[in-house]
């Protein structure tokens, strides 16, 4: 093992860089923090560059990490490469995963949706309701972002996600007989009215703006959730989880 006390050590200016996207896209990797998202990287056989480890900390035994590279550190190293004010005293850097997606029967694409805890939230949902994969079309925070990963809690390890064309898949998609639904307020559905199905793409669009016109006049049909109450509308969060189970026929 190697041991490393000093912040300004050239291989934790290294793993500083992966805090940005500049450093991600050079890479190819990024940096995980804390338990729960290196053990959810662990279980899923993430391709793991080598494991960070605080000096006060000790490698759960149950992780099967015997062929990754452990790097201890000082709580000053950890701190230095932490996106959180409270490290939790381990970190792993990762490689990214590319993925070929086919046969896929249900999907969420998603068009410029910039806030990192929404994209995060999202790509969790769609793990929770068993869809086959997310594509991140054109605008999107990037998928490494540390906020993105925490938000995700580990789900990004477990299904899918690829960046895309956000047209593109909808014709795809569609190609393939799988109906494309759109989220707008306008020349648009309940979303109770859509039967449910086990093969369906959900599309939602940016915070402010919503899903673009030009790919909302390509869908299949285009739905809304009505608002009983006062509220102007809903996080796109909120309203892609309910999408996302009411859509689909009971698994």
């Amino acid at each position: 093992m190697k041991r490393i006390e000093s912040p300004k050590n050239a291989r934790v200016k290294h793993w500083k860089k992966l805090l940005t996207k500049k450093g991600r896209e050079e890479t190819g990797c990024f940096l995980l923090e804390g338990f729960h998202l290196v053990e959810e990287a662990v279980k899923s056989q993430a391709p793991l560059v080598e494991l960070i480890v605080d000096e006060r900390t000790t490698i759960p035994p149950g992780w099967d990490v015997s062929d990754v590279p452990v790097v201890i550190v000082t709580e000053t190293v950890m701190k230095a490469i932490s996106s959180t004010e409270t490290p939790q005293g381990i970190a792993a850097i990762c490689r990214q995963r590319p993925h070929e997606l086919t046969g896929v029967k249900t999907a969420l694409l998603i068009d410029a949706v910039q806030d990192p805890g929404n994209l995060g939230t999202m790509i969790r949902t769609a793990d929770a309701a068993g869809i086959d994969a997310v594509i991140l079309g054109e605008g999107c925070a990037d998928l490494y972002n540390p906020k993105v990963i925490r938000a995700t809690q580990g789900s990004l390890f477990h299904l899918p996600i690829v960046k895309g064309d956000v047209a593109e898949w909808i014709t795809r998609l569609k190609e393939q007989g799988v109906p494309v639904y759109g989220t707008a307020l306008e020349n648009a559905v309940d979303y109770r009215a859509i039967p449910q199905s086990s093969s369906f793409a959900l599309l939602v669009g940016n915070e402010g703006s919503g899903v673009r016109r030009e790919l909302l006049k390509m869908t299949t049909e285009n739905v809304y959730i009505p608002i009983y109450g006062q509220a102007e509308s809903l996080n796109v969060a909120v309203a892609a989880g309910i999408l996302l189970y009411s859509l689909q026929t009971a698994q």
